[in-house]
């Protein structure tokens, strides 16, 4: 009988916001009764709810990280499509203004049963490691990356290019697909540094080797990869000598901040310095300018976030930013562009160029998000469903970071300073020759 009450609570709650505040969209009982949450309502996309206990969570509990673990668990799911969709049917737009239009009196007698109802939490799906800020503290780079990059080479493949570049493509026009968008990265990274042939150049954080590669084969240089990912790093061996590519082009297992007496003509880091953490940016930039020669060009390919009126309140998260980081990114912090220019300049670089990708990236998240679903059944048989649900909850909420502009990304070249002439020409008209 508790159990029939509390359907039909929910069931006139329901009524109650389709009368005030319509959505379209329709709500899956644990019943199996389809709730419609809008008069005219369409069922291809529903909000699923397995069991009264996730309400119990919620209730307790109400926080993102609650809602994350509830999707990955598959209590809470979202049937007919991913994030993106709901977020269009929402009208891309905040719900605050639909909670206000709500009776909080009827939402409170709704809620509250479930308050007391059996409602213990599965597994946990987050990092389980520490994640200390600091390198002296005993921050482990090599555990919080291989937890993100070693899940398996092939679900990586289910939703990124041919050459796997896992950072943001670079699109022509908005109509380009994933490849063709991914090689014109690879190219306009190549251009920036100005690669000549049998220069030398370090790609930090090199992935699967699709930077490196490319440069050696078009621009004739020989490129040293280095990652802290085992995954990623047999993976870039193996297709170094698939390409015939072992007198250019090398791979190392290694912490880049371990490279010393070498020095290198070009260095690019793509979507590595997420990983470095705010404390350490640095000796990050320190490490880098001791690698490369004088007046030699360094690209800083990073992930950012708009600053605040304080350097203190930028360091506060977000609930959505801390998801992210325990559940898929662990160890990651973003910086401002203030930041990294200012440390940049402080680590003794000059500044030339700065260049804002945003739209880029959330265009590539967009289509990373729409492979991965459309590949979900395989993802699941390689990595579980609790994990493919989790990707596609942190690939879609990117994307949507990105084209609301919560988040940002540059591309920023510098050159190690140096008295005199910098080297570099005086338009940048033959980068988008």
């Amino acid at each position: 009988m508790a159990e029939d009450r509390r359907l039909a609570s929910l069931q006139r709650f329901a009524a109650h916001v389709a009368e005030v505040a319509p959505i379209d969209l329709s709500l899956r009982l644990w019943d199996g009764a389809l709730v419609a949450l809008a008069p005219a309502a369409r069922s291809d996309l529903v909000v699923s709810i397995a069991t009264p206990a996730a309400l119990t969570r919620l209730v307790r509990r109400p926080r993102l990280t609650t809602v994350v673990e509830l999707i990955a668990e598959g209590a809470v799911d979202l049937e007919g499509g991913t994030l993106l969709d709901l977020s269009a049917r929402l009208g891309g737009g905040s719900t605050r203004g639909m909670a206000k239009k709500l009776n909080k009196v009827l939402a409170a007698k709704t809620l509250l049963p479930f308050a007391f109802g059996p409602g213990s939490g599965g597994a946990g799906h987050a990092y389980g490691g520490s994640q200390q800020a600091k390198l002296a503290a005993g921050r482990d780079d090599k555990a919080l990356v291989q937890f993100h990059y070693d899940l398996s080479n092939d679900f990586y493949a289910l939703f990124l290019d041919q050459e796997r570049v896992y950072s943001c493509a670079y699109f022509p026009d908005w109509e380009a697909d994933i490849e063709t968008a991914q090689k014109a990265k690879l190219e306009m990274i190549c251009r920036k540094l100005r690669l000549k042939p049998s220069e030398t150049m370090l790609d930090i954080g090199c992935g699967w080797g699709g930077l490196v590669c490319h440069a050696a084969q078009h621009h004739g240089v020989h490129a040293h990869g280095v990652t802290l990912s085992q995954a990623q790093h047999d993976y870039a061996v193996e297709k170094v000598k698939r390409l015939g590519l072992e007198d250019r082009v090398t791979i190392e297992l290694r912490d880049f901040r371990e490279l010393s007496g070498v020095e290198f003509d070009k260095i690019a880091s793509i979507g590595m310095f997420e990983h470095v953490g705010l404390e350490n940016r640095a000796g990050y930039f320190q490490q880098i300018r001791g690698l490369l020669r004088p007046r030699g060009i360094y690209l800083h390919h990073a992930i950012t976030r708009p600053m605040k009126k304080t350097e203190r309140d930028f360091r506060k998260k977000r609930p959505e930013y801390s998801a992210i980081v325990n559940y898929v990114f662990p160890g990651s912090e973003l910086d401002h562009i203030g930041g990294t220019v200012d440390a940049l300049e402080a680590g003794g670089f000059e500044v030339h160029d700065v260049e804002g990708w945003r739209e880029h990236y959330g265009r590539t998240c967009r289509l990373w998000t729409e492979r991965l679903y459309a590949n979900r059944a395989a993802a699941e048989a390689e990595v579980g469903a609790a994990k493919t649900r989790l990707w596609l909850l942190y690939l879609a909420g990117v994307c949507l970071g990105f084209e609301r502009g919560t988040i940002g990304i540059f591309q920023t070249v510098a050159t190690k300073r140096a008295r005199g002439a910098s080297g570099m020409p005086p338009t940048r008209a033959d980068l988008y020759a």
